[in-house]
């Protein structure tokens, strides 16, 4: 391909294609006729060489091909969006935004109500949507634009993508009132031969296990819930245990009835950022978007159990 005679035209196409997968609805997204969608994939197709859209049930399936393309021609499309407003400053007081956040089931917890406080009172025609962070799809969510911020972990969020800290996080583990170990000390025996509820939106029991795994330690898994916030009813009702971030212990403690005692494994501390992609690095929304959060939750000071 002669990439001085390549339509750069074309190029809002193969964009909308990879976010929307469906030609009906790049149509509708940039106001064209589904005829000109289809005739611009053609065209796309004959230039790069390659098919780079299936058609299957589910909609437009991009080829490997396509997928190396994604990500350059994202960023740039939003490196010129955003240079052609550079200029123009966000002013959150009279904002019309809508960002979309993403957190895990307890982010949710913590992180939104002081958040949503906020940006009601700086903000007031701002919406904020959260979006489940799911970590097989994060880098894709995130590099077609259905998740601008997200707050976790991520350590596949590599390459073209900013990372800024907010907070180390201990975890702690956490009982009803009155739970037998309330009293007494708990050893790593004791801890290994409680019923544990985990929280865990799959098969895979996460972060804490794999960390107990290296240590050669198995706890007793008795339920597992895809929702943080049916964990402290269960502990409010049974003699189980569960290990949990100690800010998130934070918010369901009193309101619950619930205790904590201190890890009896030695767990290391996690690193909390937040995360977001290049090509929104010097948009002025989400800078003050990210200025906001950063603001509310850098170095928020742990529960000590």
């Amino acid at each position: 391909m002669n990439s001085d005679d390549f339509d750069l035209n074309l190029l809002p196409y193969f964009n909308q294609l990879m976010r929307e997968r469906k030609v009906s609805k790049v149509a509708e997204s940039l106001g064209v006729s589904q005829p000109a969608v289809s005739n611009a994939l053609k065209r796309l197709r004959s230039a790069l060489g390659d098919e780079l859209f299936l058609r299957t049930t589910h909609g437009m399936e991009p080829t490997s091909r396509a997928r190396q393309l994604a990500e350059p021609i994202a960023y740039a499309i939003d490196t010129i969006k955003s240079a052609m407003s550079q200029q123009v400053a966000f002013d959150p007081s009279v904002a019309q935004r809508n960002f979309l956040l993403g957190l895990s089931d307890l982010g949710e917890m913590y992180f939104l109500p002081p958040l949503l406080s906020r940006v009601g009172q700086q903000a007031p025609g701002v919406l904020i949507t959260a979006v489940r962070n799911n970590p097989l799809l994060l880098k894709d969510d995130m590099e077609t634009g259905r998740i601008e911020v997200s707050i976790g972990i991520s350590p596949q969020l590599q390459g073209s993508f900013f990372r800024q800290r907010l907070y180390r996080e201990h975890h702690v583990c956490a009982f009803r009132k009155g739970h037998p170990f309330e009293a007494c000390a708990m050893s790593v025996a004791d801890y290994l031969a409680c019923e544990h509820v985990v929280v865990s939106a799959g098969n895979d029991l996460g972060e804490v296990d794999r960390l107990m795994e290296r240590k050669g330690l198995e706890r007793r898994i008795r339920a597992i819930v895809p929702h943080a916030s049916a964990i402290g009813q269960i502990l409010q009702a049974t003699n189980m245990v569960a290990t949990l971030p100690s800010r998130m212990y934070q918010i369901m403690a009193d309101p619950l009835g619930l205790s904590c005692i201190p890890h009896p494994v030695a767990l290391p501390d996690t690193s909390i950022g937040m995360f977001w992609h290049a090509a929104l690095h010097r948009d002025p929304a989400n800078q003050w978007f990210r200025r906001t959060i950063f603001d509310l939750f850098s170095e928020s000071p742990p529960i000590n159990a």
